[in-house]
């Protein structure tokens, strides 16, 4: 579920970081030469880094003097993720609230979404999901883990734990909520073709692990289909229907097909921009104007699954879609290819920061000051030279010098152990010390373990 912005019973709000001031970004240079690198240019993308902090923001909000109960079951410091103080209401029948939640198992976050129920819920119909659901597995689908009855909050509450996906959106908060106000009408602004048969694509691939399960979603809405990264959706609020309509017996094949309708209708209500959809047949009008007779044909399929037909399943509709998968999947491989990039940089970066953790662990440990075997002389001095060498250069006329390439080039060759000799000085300039990078990345392995022995006594 999405991180909110909203916390009743508060008055002191955390302070946003300000990422622009720590990270400005230099201006972008086309076809720079090797030397002529920025700063930018050995960390990841500035804009992928503000997406993650801002997530790793949001799972680390807490509520100061928070009215909520302190733990639910083994979950703790529980934040609402509703940005207003409405209950939903309409698709389950019940009042419902989404909290985050941290485990005191596993120390992750999740998300809990509790629902206000009069009558005692199903044990076997809550075991039971748990035993069905949790075989489900998919890219494209919340995963279930854990439900339970729970008077935590005052009333008896049926709860639901799911993966918890910080600044998640719903596809109706992304795509109807510059329309609310016309609920009636049908917006000339609609979602763009590519991203329409990336969403048909997805919810298709959710569906097929669903129903190969042997299980219904039974809930394909857009206020319940999250947008947990740039084109990147999955079914949320699965299983739900499983336990608040236990008593309900349908055909599983009935439930499916109904599925494939939902699925119908919400790709219908994408394309028109209109979350009534109060005629179908003027919306499929509306619909047409703006898509390729392809993805009229398959939207069509799909809201034509009210009666039984021949071959009427998930499998047969993937087939049907098969040769237009065909994209969907380059656009992931390609991202695939940059996000690997990107880690290549930060592995770079690990490298860095463990070498510069190992020396700055070894060099000058006041607790060893007196200690014979741990003063400044031998390899010591030699890391201790080589740290002057890389940090704390000066220029001709003695101003410190911030060359990050002759960091980065430093701390790279110390990491390979390249036969390079260098030379180092000392502070008062009396002795010069000609090393090699490897003799010196033996010197730090060195102290670093008799380090880690003296730690171990």
């Amino acid at each position: 579920m999405g991180s909110g912005t909203y916390f009743p019973g508060t008055t002191n709000y955390p302070q946003q970081l300000q990422h622009h001031l720590y990270a400005a970004l230099p201006p972008h240079r086309e076809l720079s030469q090797p030397n002529q690198r920025t700063a930018r240019d050995f960390f990841i993308p500035e804009n992928l880094r503000q997406i993650l902090a801002r997530k790793s923001e949001a799972s680390r909000m807490t509520i100061p003097n928070s009215t909520l109960p302190p733990a639910i079951a083994h979950f703790h410091s529980l934040v609402p993720l509703v940005n207003n103080n409405k209950k939903t209401s309409t698709l389950f029948g019940y009042q419902s609230q989404a909290y985050k939640a941290e485990s005191n198992l596993d120390g992750k976050f999740y998300c809990l979404r509790r629902y206000r129920v009069n009558e005692a819920s199903s044990e076997h119909a809550i075991r039971n999901i748990q035993q069905s659901w949790k075989r489900v597995r998919n890219g494209s689908v919340v995963s279930v883990h854990l439900a339970f009855t729970n008077s935590g909050f005052g009333d008896s509450s049926l709860i639901f734990v799911t993966d918890f996906h910080p600044l998640a959106e719903t596809l109706a908060q992304k795509h109807f909520a510059s329309s609310q106000r016309y609920t009636n009408r049908y917006s000339t602004s609609h979602v763009p073709e590519e991203t329409m048969w990336s969403y048909i694509v997805q919810i298709a691939n959710a569906l097929k692990s669903i129903h190969s399960a042997g299980l219904a979603a039974r809930v394909i809405d857009a206020t319940k289909v999250l947008l947990t990264d740039e084109g990147r959706i999955r079914l949320n609020a699965c299983g739900i229907l499983d336990v608040v309509q236990a008593d309900a017996h349908q055909a599983l094949a009935d439930i499916q097909r109904l599925d494939l309708h939902l699925f119908g209708k919400l790709v219908l209500a994408l394309g028109t921009n209109n979350v009534g959809q109060h005629n179908q047949t003027e919306a499929s009008q509306s619909f047409s104007k703006s898509y390729s007779p392809r993805i009229r044909q398959v939207t069509s399929w799909l809201l034509e699954s009210t009666s039984p037909r021949p071959n009427d399943s998930i499998d047969n509709f993937l087939l049907q879609i098969s040769s237009d998968m065909a994209s969907t999947l380059d656009g992931t491989l390609h991202q695939n290819d940059a996000l690997m990039s990107n880690l290549g940089m930060e592995l770079e970066n690990g490298r860095m920061a463990r070498l510069n953790i190992k020396m700055s662990m070894v060099l000058e440990r006041p607790e060893y000051k007196d200690d014979p075997h741990w003063a400044a002389h031998g390899s010591r001095e030699c890391l201790r030279l080589f740290r002057d060498y890389v940090f704390h250069q000066v220029d001709a006329q003695g101003r410190p010098s911030t060359d990050l390439a002759h960091i980065i080039g430093c701390l790279n060759r110390l990491d390979a152990g390249s036969e390079e000799k260098i030379m180092l000085t000392t502070r008062d300039e009396e002795t010069v010390i000609v090393v090699s990078y490897k003799e010196i990345k033996a010197a730090l392995d060195g102290a670093f373990l008799d380090l880690y022995r003296r730690a171990t006594r």
